[in-house]
């Protein structure tokens, strides 16, 4: 068997079968290299069945060689004939691809199918525009900015994304397409002096470069000799007025409509083929099965032709205009050296997988070891992994030695290593292994690479996360009261400097929490921050309001018990599901799902699957997937032989859910209706026939699906979407609804009482904070009214095929600001949206919007709860401070639901003073850029407005007194006795809590994380940790984020996975020098006492210090060595 593969000579084709995935790469990444060393420098080129294989090949040939320059030529990432276009970075890095296959500067060029068979700009166009610009050349800056117009480059007053140029002075700011990122060249007179790299978010010079190079910002040009070419080959393609259709309207003025890139060919005289790029020389390596991806990529392009054909407005190319024909494409690489890769489907590894439960979790590997000849690496997915497997191997009895590359494992006899590897799974050869994650976690599928971004974030992990604590804020502690947080503080007792949180209390009392003890810390909220109130230290006062709250809190979970016994008493339908169905239409789902998105729909699929009537709110911003949930959930009831209905607030809300339902249900023999005002009488009639007979199996409408002459033959499950938008009299009826069936509620902002309901267990609840995987924040400025700013927020957003929202909140001056904005942007074409159309206006003004007929939709805040508009990607809004919170999240939520950056900028008037409140809230809004903050929005407002609704007036009193989130912790532990039929206990009304001292700093030095603000966030998060595969993630991101981890890191670790470890045992304190260790047990601790007898007769460093106090007197001077003694000790005792 062969690793290395022959190089074919021109025109020959060898074949190859035996490689397997991974051993694919590194055949290819040695084939490259041969071909490198070659005098005429021949490149290799290798053309995927799909994305996802290119992806992989990019990443794992560097691996393999990392002296080699490997490119991708991606994929748009569009369906054919998409009204948006493409991510801004993905073009950047096809121009980037494409300008260096050019100048035959690639080793690797990669190119999934569908991309090989597209026609491609031409080449001149792309040497023409491409220009250098180097320090110490001369520059006239007019001549340079009609260059950047011309190479499709935007001026903006603040260069941010790749296409975008700005001219300040003797500065010029660009940011080349191709580059990660922008530069700023500093002029002395018409020289340039010097040119350096500046940061994006701060704008801060980086590092000086010599040169720099522009290429287009389009695959197209859109000058006036591109524009001309476009409108003579528009008129002699299509028939008709062109006049009719908005792409030819918005090409002659200089704009590139959404989705313009399918429209290419009309902008050369000849396109170019990839094979036109590569030079004859070329090895062409078809990778897969090619000949299949080649015919779905054409079969889709022809089925979206025919679907979207008849538009006379936006008149498409027929697919031949834009692709290569298969066999054309095909018949041509015959002229190259070919390879023709088909890889086998078994790895040839054995099950390797880590059972975690099991005495030996490593047992199936060190079998494999001591059988096998072979030289072995273990590949983790990055530093922090390889640090967690390490640790994992040497509690069992393996020590790999540590590599650090490839090159390194190749050149070295050592038979087992353990490195870091890019190879998305293990592969085997004659001589050697490689076993990656994938082999040793295949039990427990591991999200790859995906980990690091989406910690997924547990609702309450949000309640008790630090992350928006300011100085001054008022916090809770457990012990002790509601203080407010002063900072970070080091201090040293003679043991070495640790670090402390400041916490003051009345009188100026002071209270120093060590950073390994914030589990007893939260945040208070409960009401406004300034009517928080501040305990003093040791005055009783505080004991007396937990107990207070405690007596409270029990009548509470005991109510909450007898409900939950109500419910579960109730029988629902048990449905059943075959997996082999349901896996099928889970993989037609064309994204890939977020963490959090798989876990909401896990519980929702256990509900129906458990034989209880379920009750679930699923909350989750704009766009981050709900409605797959609910897609997922109604195909389980449809294929059980049940009825849904989705129950929306709005028409134009039941259209796109129609239209999402019908999409995706395409290949599934299920029928589907909708009852809105967009139907006639007769068809209106017909489903209503329909669903009472059975033969409609899903039915989308407004509440008009309530009343009482609708009649289903058996309804099964119920979906509410926007569940707060309907009256109190239809919420009545829903309530009778969800007696009988299951209930699936949706929502994107939660109101508090719901969210806290379902905080107590009341409901089921799940939360969807990751975004999806392309989806960027929504960047959100406030700035002061001006024209030259709406300008250009709105030519920004045109230059790239999109559409804009301008709020503009006052129904009387809408006109007025109608005539300025025309004024200001003659380009748009502007629709009127607001409350006081009549519906069937506003509905058609809104379709219009939807269809792209309008560019600017100038409105009132009846946007706030609308339809999707994927191109619609920047909101302004007027008088910004004059909106409440929650309103101006929901507001914001509008724009940036497909991969493109949205803006949404926040002007208010600078001759009007804004409030206090006001300008918290356009502060808060700004601060929650991060995507998913809609929850925390909702927290956000249960502390503005108190949670004096989620209990009823006669509880939130004690609720104010002692905090939310406590209030939360201490309900659900009281709750969690009361179920094991124990009373909660007055004096430790949250369990027990271990406060671990090991004589030694334990905390992140500045040096290692010198955010103070990211430090404290990161310490309360390990304090949230509640088991040790939460601390192995923690310690993982700490590692990949700052590097390997200091002494005292290593020490704040350990008493974090002591305390883990004591907690079921009721441990007061451990306290652990190097010559003695000693326990302190809860007096009430369910302990054995034979083990302990048994422990203090073995041992003779053993005896008891008091009553409740274990003493070992030991001499272990290494903080590591003292750790491992007390676990083994505990587990002795446990």
């Amino acid at each position: 068997m062969q690793f290395s593969l022959p190089v074919p000579a021109t025109g020959q084709t060898e074949r190859i079968q035996h490689l397997t995935t991974g051993t694919d790469s590194l055949a290819l990444a040695r084939l490259a290299v041969e071909l490198k060393q070659k005098s005429t420098k021949t490149p290799l080129a290798v053309v995927t069945a799909s994305a996802f294989e290119a992806q992989r090949l990019l990443e794992e040939i560097p691996w393999f060689a990392a002296e080699l320059k490997v490119h991708l030529l991606p994929d748009w990432e569009t369906l054919p004939y998409d009204h948006f276009s493409p991510h801004p970075d993905l073009i950047s890095e096809r121009l980037a691809t494409l300008y260096q296959i050019s100048q035959n500067a690639c080793d690797v060029i990669i190119v999934p199918a569908g991309t090989a068979l597209l026609r491609l700009p031409a080449q001149a166009y792309l040497a023409a525009n491409t220009f250098m610009l180097k320090k110490g050349q001369k520059l006239d800056l007019e001549a340079l900015r009609k260059q950047c117009a011309e190479a499709g480059y935007h001026h903006v007053s603040q260069v941010m994304s790749p296409g975008e140029f700005s001219v300040r002075g003797g500065l010029v700011d660009l940011f080349p397409m191709g580059s990660v990122l922008p530069y700023r060249l500093d002029l002395f007179d018409d020289e340039i002096e010097t040119i350096r790299t500046f940061d994006v978010d701060t704008q801060r010079s980086l590092y000086p470069v010599g040169e720099i190079r522009l290429l287009p910002a389009r695959e197209f040009p859109l000058d006036e000799s591109g524009i001309s070419r476009f409108r003579q080959n528009f008129r002699e393609t299509f028939e008709g007025d062109p006049s009719r259709s908005r792409i030819y309207k918005d090409v002659s003025k200089g704009i590139a409509s959404g989705g313009i890139e399918w429209y290419l060919p009309l902008f050369f005289e000849q396109t170019a083929t990839l094979l036109d790029y590569l030079t004859e020389h070329t090895v062409l390596c078809l990778h897969g099965d090619l000949d299949a991806a080649a015919k779905t990529f054409w079969a889709e392009a022809q089925s979206r032709y025919r679907l979207l054909a008849h538009d006379a407005e936006r008149p498409i190319l027929k697919p031949e205009m834009l692709l290569i024909k298969a066999e054309e494409f095909f018949g041509a690489t015959h002229q190259y050296p070919r390879i023709i890769l088909q890889l086998k489907q078994e790895t040839g590894l054995a099950e390797l997988d880590i059972e975690r439960r099991a005495e030996n979790p490593l047992h199936k590997l060190q079998a494999f070891l001591k059988k096998t000849k072979k030289r072995i690496l273990i590949g983790a997915e990055s530093l922090g992994r390889r640090e967690t497997i390490a640790q994992l191997f040497a509690d069992h009895g393996l020590n790999p030695v540590l590599c650090e590359s490839w090159q390194e494992f190749e050149a070295s006899s050592e038979p087992l290593m353990l490195g870091i590897t890019t190879l998305h799974s293990g592969c085997i050869t004659p001589d050697f292994a490689v076993i990656t994650e994938a082999e040793l976690y295949a039990a427990t599928v591991r999200q790859q690479r995906r980990r690091d971004k989406d910690r997924a974030r547990s609702t309450e992990g949000m309640l008790k996360d630090l992350s928006e604590l300011r100085e001054n804020d008022p916090v809770v502690h457990e012990q002790h009261g509601v203080g407010r947080y002063r900072g970070l503080v080091n201090l040293d007792f003679g043991e070495g400097e640790t670090e402390f949180l400041l916490l003051e209390y009345a009188g100026d009392d002071k209270l120093y929490v060590p950073v390994s003890q914030l589990f007893m810390i939260s945040r208070y909220s409960g009401g406004p921050p300034e009517s928080a109130p501040l305990h003093r230290l040791g005055s009783g006062h505080w004991e007396k309001a937990k107990k207070k709250a405690l007596k409270q809190i029990r009548d509470t979970a005991a109510e909450l018990l007898n409900l939950y016994a109500q419910r579960a008493a109730r029988q629902g339908h048990a449905f059943k599901l075959s997996l082999q169905d349901y896996e099928a239409f889970a993989d037609a789902f064309p994204f890939e799902e977020t963490p959090d998105q798989l876990s909401a729909i896990e519980a929702v699929i256990d509900d129906m699957q458990s034989g209880r009537p379920m009750d679930r709110l699923v909350c989750g911003d704009v766009g981050f997937g709900k409605t797959e949930v609910a897609l997922r959930a109604a195909f389980v009831a449809v294929m059980g032989g049940r009825q849904v209905a989705v129950l929306v607030p709005t028409t134009l809300l039941a259209e796109q859910h129609y239209n999402n339902f019908t999409d995706r249900f395409a290949e599934w023999p299920i029928k589907i209706a909708e009852i809105s005002r967009f139907r006639t009488a007769k068809e209106q009639k017909e489903a209503l026939e329909g669903l009472a007979e059975g033969k409609i199996d899903i039915i989308i409408g407004t509440h008009r699906l309530i009343q009482k002459d609708v009649k289903f033959k058996n309804l099964g499950l119920a979906i509410l979407d926007e569940e707060h938008r309907f009256g109190v009299r239809q919420k009545e009826q829903m309530k009778a609804l969800r007696a009988e069936v299951d209930v699936l509620t949706l929502t994107a902002t939660p109101i508090p009482r719901t969210l806290s309901m379902a905080m107590e267990g009341l409901r089921e609840f799940s939360v969807i904070t990751t975004p999806p995987q392309k989806r960027l924040a929504i960047k959100t400025f406030h700035t002061d009214y001006s024209e030259g700013i709406i300008r250009e927020a709105v030519m920004r957003e045109f230059k790239r095929g999109g559409q804009v929202y301008f709020l503009h909140n006052e129904v009387n001056t809408i006109q007025s600001m109608r005539e300025k904005l025309e004024k200001i942007i003659p380009e748009a074409r502007i629709g009127i949206a607001h409350g006081q159309l009549r519906e069937r206006e506003l509905e058609h003004v809104m379709r219009d919007f939807y269809h792209q007929r309008f560019n600017l939709l100038l409105c009132t805040t009846i946007i706030e709860t609308g339809i999707d508009v994927p191109t619609a990607n920047t909101i302004i809004m007027n008088k910004a401070d004059m909106f409440g919170l929650a309103q101006l999240h929901q507001l914001r939520g509008r724009v940036g639901r497909s991969h493109h950056q949205a803006y949404a900028y926040l002007l208010t008037e600078a001759d009007r003073k804004i409030t206090p409140q006001a300008q918290k809230r356009l502060d808060a809004i700004q601060l929650l850029e991060d995507l998913g903050a809609g929850f925390h929005l909702a927290m956000h407002d249960l502390e503005i407005r108190g949670a004096g609704e989620l209990l009823g007036d006669s509880q939130s009193g004690e609720m104010q007194e002692i905090g939310f989130s406590l209030y939360s912790d201490m309900l659900n532990h009281a709750v969690k006795q009361l179920k094991a039929g124990k009373e909660p206990d007055i004096s430790a009304p949250l369990g027990v809590t271990t406060e671990i001292n090991l004589h030694t700093p334990a905390l992140l030095p500045t040096e290692y994380c010198p955010d103070v603000h990211e430090r404290l966030v990161l310490y309360k998060r390990l304090a949230n940790c509640t088991n040790d595969d939460e601390l192995d993630t923690m310690q993982e991101e700490l590692i990949d984020r700052f590097g390997l981890l200091p002494e005292q890191g290593e020490a704040l670790m350990a008493c974090h996975r002591l305390r883990v470890a004591a907690k079921p045992m009721d441990i007061l304190k451990i306290d652990a020098s190097d010559s003695a260790i000693q326990l302190q047990f809860n007096p009430r601790a369910d302990l054995d006492p034979t083990k302990l007898i048994n422990m203090l007769q073995r041992d003779k460093r053993c005896r008891m210090n008091g009553p409740d106090k274990l003493r070992i007197s030991v001499s272990l001077h290494d903080i590591g060595h003292r750790s491992d003694f007390i676990k083994v000790l505990l587990k002795e005792l446990s």
